[in-house]
């Protein structure tokens, strides 16, 4: 492909869309920062490499394993070659999301008031009130600005075509954005002159504009309203993530025995005293944020956080209730959704999805399970997932036997073959399968979607599965301007 050593070892994995190399040679977005590396020496690249993960072990960049033999902690894997996207398609990324988050939000009113969707037809009430998200006791609460997805992280694959596929939304407490910030600092650290060559579009806005949209959800008529972000607590996976935002937005993170309810105000316990919270970035589940109405064992929410909420006298952030619309057998609504809430197509497309409650779609998928990835409808971070290809009979009959007993909970789609992208690895530039979660940040101004997004890789060779929880890590987006 080139004199380069680096570029001549590289091999595109046939029927697999490759984000750097096309037949015809080097695709456009890439060019220059092909031209700027091939003149680096396998040692210098190398050198990068090694320079990037004594950065993110400094700087403490961690995430959790619950399944891994090896330990909990584990820096977290980012490989230095970017991914790179041109502004005609990032224009069509972003037009895709917003038309999806405008449809999303508007189903979660309606579903949480009129109903309209179910009467008309268009979704089963019984899909949705058979799911475990579903919280009946956001019926009739009003929310503030009618916004409840404030925060949204939306899943992108790219097939064998270089079609743009949603493969989830990420509607209730989205993880990675802090990821995308590090890798950005990181690159800059290893690659100083190559972003402002080539015109690359900054992702460091992102915790500025989620603080002008927390402030903006403050119902107390107040200048300066009182903001601050719920966490869980450092024995949870993302709570770098929760203490790097709280750092870059300059508000207090807390936990559930830092914050008080007193006659329906929610206060924070400070060292002058109680002060009123009016905003709560919440990063704590729904059915743990109040021990007095969902769980009562849980000893990470605050008592009578819900009251307070209910009578409008703080605001919480993302809603909750927002994961009936990220739940995977609802997923496959998302476009009736669009149509009907919007009278548009859909701009980007859904995986063709198989619910399993439905017995011909089970008989389909049963026949067809080499080719098909089944998915729990209520699970994250690849977990609770089988992938046909890659399963062992054994495995396929335990999902069979699961699936009948609960096929509510079960969805089938075919497997997707995802984009690679080149990676370094072990000196030599290898081709590896990823996808792509832009943040969208939705106000009372509207819809941003901040111009890059985490690309996940699957690092192990082969694999299908970009989770970091299973194995996987990631790497810069470059948005081009």
């Amino acid at each position: 492909m080139n004199e380069n050593p680096l570029l001549q070892s590289y091999h595109v994995e046939p029927g697999v869309w490759d984000e750097m190399f096309a037949a015809s040679g080097i695709r456009t977005p890439y060019k220059n920062f092909v031209t700027a590396i091939q003149d680096l020496s396998a040692e210098e690249m190398t050198h990068k490499d090694e320079l990037a993960k004594k950065l993110f072990m400094s700087q403490g960049i961690t995430f959790t394993v619950y399944s891994s033999g090896e330990g909990i902690e584990k820096i977290f894997p980012f490989d230095i070659v970017p991914r790179i996207i041109e502004a005609a398609e990032w224009k069509h990324i972003d037009a895709g999301i917003k038309q999806r988050l405008k449809a999303l939000n508007i189903f979660l009113k309606d579903i949480y008031h009129q109903q309209f969707i179910i009467k008309d037809g268009i979704i089963p009430a019984k899909l949705i009130y058979s799911c475990p998200n579903f919280v009946r006791q956001m019926v009739n609460v009003p929310v503030p600005f009618d916004i409840y997805t404030h925060i949204s992280g939306i899943d992108l694959i790219r097939d064998h075509d270089g079609t743009y596929y949603v493969l989830e939304d990420n509607l209730r407490t989205p993880s990675g954005v802090s990821y995308m910030l590090e890798n950005r600092s990181i690159t800059y650290r290893i690659f100083p002159d190559l972003l402002p060559k080539n015109n690359v579009r900054s992702v460091k806005v992102y915790p500025d504009l989620l603080l002008k949209n927390l402030m903006a959800s403050a119902n107390r008529q107040t200048s300066n309203p009182t903001v601050v972000l719920l966490s869980p607590g450092i024995f949870n996976s993302a709570y770098f993530e929760h203490s790097t935002l709280a750092r870059l937005m300059g508000i207090e993170l807390v936990e559930g025995n830092d914050l008080v309810v007193d006659n329906h105000r929610v206060y924070m316990k400070t060292t002058t005293g109680l002060k009123q919270v009016d905003v709560i970035y919440r990063r704590v589940d729904d059915e743990f944020i109040d021990p007095l109405v969902f769980r009562a064992d849980s000893m990470l929410g605050v008592p009578g956080i819900y009251g307070a909420y209910r009578k409008g006298n703080v605001a919480i952030v993302n809603a909750m209730g927002n994961g009936v619309a990220d739940d995977k057998a609802v997923y496959s609504y998302v476009p009736n959704m669009i149509r009907y809430y919007l009278n548009e197509e859909p701009q980007l497309k859904n995986v063709p999805t198989y619910q399993m409650a439905i017995p011909e779609n089970r008989q389909l998928v049963f026949k067809n399970m080499n080719n098909m990835v089944i998915k729990k409808t209520n699970e994250s971070g690849g977990y609770g997932m089988l992938i046909g290809s890659a399963a062992t009979e054994q495995q396929m009959d335990e999902f069979k036997i699961a699936i009948e007993n609960d096929p509510r909970s079960y969805i089938a789609q075919p497997i997707i073959s995802l984009s690679s992208s080149p990676c370094y690895i072990n000196g030599v530039l290898q081709p590896r399968r990823v996808d792509l979660r832009p943040y969208a940040l939705y106000g009372p101004d509207g819809i941003d979607i901040v111009p890059g997004g985490l690309t996940r890789v699957a690092l192990k060779e082969g694999s299908l599965v970009v989770n970091s929880s299973q194995g996987g890590g990631s790497k810069d987006t470059w948005v081009l301007g």
